[in-house]
This record gives structure tokens, C-alpha cells and sequence, in this order.
């Protein structure tokens, strides 16, 4: 089962990394704001192959979710980002510097250490509400918080590392949602599944983080979302995992080795964002040359 969770994963980060491409060439030359922006994207066809791919990574998440812990599937899902090189370099015309393959194996070999070190169990689809309540004021509370600190006026890297994180911790519950809604959809049916309230609480939550991730894109450069967004969403969904899950990583000396890798992951991560960063604002023929 946790092969199979872990297969559907990679799947979804590879499906994500199409629709996160193709959403943020659309989103790049959008004036809109809010929810307005979603109005301006809908009308086009680069961002709806995007949106195509975020469903299909949807389906994968649902379907490693049901099969395998929160915490090993999300943090599957910093794989996205190589991933997202792959597809926007041929559709933006970029290749990636050679230094930014270094930032390639970090987050693979990180990604690698950590989950073999941490090897994360013990994992339910359900959770009592008396959980649930604190979880929810405090996701939906923290992520008010960041987006007041991130209001217009500030610095442009700011405001998209903020909405950033708020979009990460909008995509952590989504994923904690879903994993509860389609628990029951396994459990007790297609009618149990409309009845739950996590059901409709994953589709809210969704959207919200889909807006919040628009508006980070258009905020303010690759560098400051994209390692806010990543790494926000994979300790997030840790933390919820074993606080509504009652997942459970090793511990004692393996958070030696947890450690090593998480240090891989988030420098990896940095070299990564600031590579397409680059190449991005880069015409093609100059970033070929590097």
C-alpha cells in the first residue's frame, strides 16, 4: 500500500508541474487581482491545459491519500518542481544552467534520505471532530494572518513569499480534507462521500489556496514563492498527518539523517526556484549559453 501511495504521488507531482506551468505563463501576463484574476484566466486556453493538470493531480493525490500517510504523500510532492523544469523549459523556450541540475539532485537525494529516514506510519482516513476544530482555527486563522502581512505596499519578494505560505497551508488542509472525504468515499460509498462535511470543506479550502497561488505568482518573483510554497506545504501536512492522523515518523538518531535531508530539500529548493528565475527573465538564446 505504501509503494502504491507512493507511485500515485509521484504521478500527481508530475501532473501538477504541467498545470503549475501552464499556469504561471498565464498568470505572468495577467492584470487582474483577487478573485478577479481567476475571471481573466478562465478565458484562456493556456491557463485551462494548466487547470487540466491540476485535476488530474488531484485524482492522483486522492487516490495516494487513501492508500498511504499525509506525510508521505505531500512531501512527494516537492517533486514538482523538477518536474515543472521539464515542461517550462520547452514552453518558455529556456533550457536550465548547468548549476541548476546541483539544485535538481538536492531535492531528489534530500526527498530520498528524509522519507527513508523518517519512514512514515501508522496512518487512519478519519479523525474525531474534537480534532479537527483546533486544526481548522488554526490553518484558516494562520492564513488570514499572512495575508494581511502581505497587503499591498509591501516589498514585491515579501507579498509573494506571504501569499505563498498561505497558499501552502490552504494546500496542506486541502490535502487533509481530501484524504478524510475520500476515506469515507472508500469506507461507505458515493452517498457518504456527498454527506461529509470534509467533502465540501477540501473544495473551499482548494479554491482559496488555487487564488492565494495566482496572486503569489503575480506578486513578486519565482525565488520567494516557489521555496515558501514548497517546503510550507510538506511541514504543514506533517504536522497535520500526525496531529489529526495519528501518523508517526522515527525518531532518536534517525532525525540525524531527517535533518541532513531536509537541509538537501530546502537548498535544493532555493537553487531550483532562483534557476528558473533566471532562465525566465533570461532571453532564449542567452540562457542556452548558460
Amino acid at each position: 500500500m505504501i509503494e502504491l501511495a507512493a507511485a500515485f504521488a509521484v504521478a500527481g507531482a508530475a501532473s501538477n508541474a504541467v498545470g503549475t506551468a501552464f499556469q504561471r505563463k498565464a498568470a505572468s501576463t495577467t492584470r487582474g487581482a483577487g478573485v478577479r484574476i481567476l475571471a481573466e484566466l478562465a478565458r484562456r486556453p493556456v491557463w485551462m491545459v494548466g487547470m487540466a493538470g491540476v485535476i488530474g493531480a488531484a485524482v492522483c493525490q486522492s487516490l495516494a491519500l487513501v492508500n498511504g500517510p499525509l506525510a508521505l504523500v505531500q512531501p512527494l510532492f516537492i517533486l514538482e518542481l523538477p518536474f515543472a523544469l521539464l515542461v517550462a523549459g520547452p514552453l518558455m523556450h529556456r533550457r536550465l544552467p548547468r548549476w541548476g541540475w546541483w539544485g535538481v539532485g538536492g531535492v531528489v537525494m534530500g526527498l530520498a534520505v528524509l522519507l527513508a529516514a523518517a519512514a512514515p506510519h501508522g496512518s487512519t482516513n478519519q479523525a474525531p471532530l474534537v480534532r479537527w476544530i483546533p486544526v481548522l482555527a488554526l490553518c484558516l486563522g494562520g492564513m488570514a494572518v499572512l495575508i494581511l502581512a502581505a497587503g499591498r505596499g509591501r516589498p514585491a519578494v515579501r507579498r509573494a513569499a506571504l501569499l505563498a505560505a498561505a497558499a501552502a497551508t490552504g494546500n496542506a488542509l486541502t490535502a487533509a480534507l481530501l484524504k478524510s472525504a475520500t476515506g469515507t468515499f472508500a469506507d461507505d460509498g458515493f452517498t457518504a462521500f456527498l454527506r461529509s462535511w470534509q467533502t465540501y470543506g477540501f473544495a473551499l479550502a482548494g479554491a482559496a489556496a488555487v487564488i492565494l497561488l495566482e496572486n503569489s505568482l503575480q506578486a513578486g518573483p519565482l525565488a520567494a514563492s516557489q521555496p515558501a510554497l514548497t517546503i510550507g506545504d510538506a511541514m504543514v501536512s506533517l504536522a497535520l498527518g500526525m496531529t489529526l492522523f495519528g501518523e508517526r515518523i522515527r525518531t532518536g538518531w534517525w532525525l540525524v539523517p531527517e535533518a541532513c535531508g531536509a537541509v538537501l530539500i530546502v537548498v535544493g529548493v532555493f537553487v531550483l526556484s532562483r534557476a528558473v528565475q533566471r532562465i525566465r527573465e533570461r532571453p532564449p538564446a542567452e540562457a542556452d549559453r548558460h
